[in-house]
């Protein structure tokens, strides 16, 4: 395990320094589209608080995603004048944090594959709201036309832009990193495992998963912020179930239970999709592109269970011969046996 941790930490650190210098080397492109991987990379963030540290699967993570990215804009002065950066970000962030305490309190009341559904009906619910209704332009959308400012920080220029979602991911995986290793994340970690456990030695997890499901509408709502003055534009598909699906698969690629895990799949999944999309390696088979990221994606759950991020304690262990818990286990039983 110790050794697990160690390599994992270490994948992380490269994944940061890299994407620290990765402007200084690519095109305007290249950089565009890191810094999208980046935002979705703090989405990812906030499913696995909620997947993979309390077990609880929602598939209604988007809503939460769009409304901090339509608060962006629909909160954004009209004369012209650029918003104040601090203030639209905290402005999503509650907003978004106020949306998940409501669907929350509702949603869990219910559990398993219901739960799952209810979050989908309430997400989708928010998607027509917006679709169907003057409120986010319909399903045209709105143009955010003037990017918010602090002071020197002029998100017009992208490095500047970069450099923000980069800190943003970079604190966000931070907080989380400590909260989970907080008597509150311990008790997501026991919910996790056993609830009705937990409910046996004194917990009350209603309020325990409130939490945990408020805080993960926040720094979704803070991706979607990110998002919003990133494009300029924001529109309903942004609240789409398409996304919650996406953003859960992002997670499972990289490894449950891991924060790690959940960025090294957003990004993976991001490569993915833009490696099949590419008509220079696949031709006209690249308008088929949903079909091999799904063949890919099944090959890679089903040859490494615990996700992207445990290739280098494994790739390390077969490469030294050493045996894993796992063959420790079978090896001990063997010896019992005989």
């Amino acid at each position: 395990m110790q050794t697990q941790t160690r390599y994992s930490f270490i994948s992380l650190v490269v994944l940061f320094g890299a994407l620290a210098l990765w402007p200084f080397a690519a095109s305007s492109y290249g950089m565009d589209l890191v810094a999208k991987m980046m935002i979705y990379a703090l989405l990812a963030l906030s499913l696995e608080l909620l997947v993979g540290s309390t077990g609880l699967v929602c598939f209604g993570q988007a809503a939460f995603f769009g409304v901090g990215a339509y608060v962006a804009v629909l909160l954004a002065p009209t004369d012209g004048s650029s918003a104040n950066l601090l203030f639209g970000l905290v402005e999503s962030i509650l907003l978004a944090g106020f949306c998940a305490l409501l669907i929350g309190s509702l949603s869990l009341k219910t559990s398993g594959v219901y739960f799952i559904m209810v979050t989908l009906a309430f997400a989708q619910m928010t998607y027509f709201v917006i679709h169907d209704t003057h409120v986010g332009g319909g399903s045209d959308g709105i143009f955010l036309y003037v990017k918010p400012t602090l002071g020197g920080l002029d998100l017009d220029k992208p490095m500047h832009l970069y450099g923000f979602i980069w800190i943003s991911l970079l604190a966000a995986y931070a907080f989380l990193s400590r909260l989970v290793r907080s008597p509150f994340g311990r008790a997501l970690s026991g919910i996790r495992v056993n609830e009705q456990r937990m409910k046996a030695s004194g917990f009350s997890t209603y309020p325990y998963k409130l939490g945990a499901f408020t805080v993960s509408g926040m720094i979704a709502g803070w991706a979607g912020y990110l998002f919003a003055i990133k494009d300029g534009f924001v529109n309903p598909e942004l609240l789409s179930w398409h996304l919650s699906g996406a953003v859960l698969v992002m997670i499972i690629l990289g490894g449950l239970g891991r924060l790690g895990g959940a960025l090294i799949g957003a990004f993976a999944f991001a490569v993915l999709q833009e490696i099949f999309q590419s008509e220079a390696l696949f031709g006209s088979f690249a308008k088929h592109w949903q079909l091999s990221l799904g063949l890919a994606i099944i090959g890679c759950v089903a040859f490494m269970p615990n996700g992207l991020i445990a290739l280098p304690s494994q790739f390390v262990r077969r490469l030294t011969g050493s045996i894993g818990p796992e063959g420790l286990t079978q090896s001990s039983s063997q010896k019992s046996q005989s």
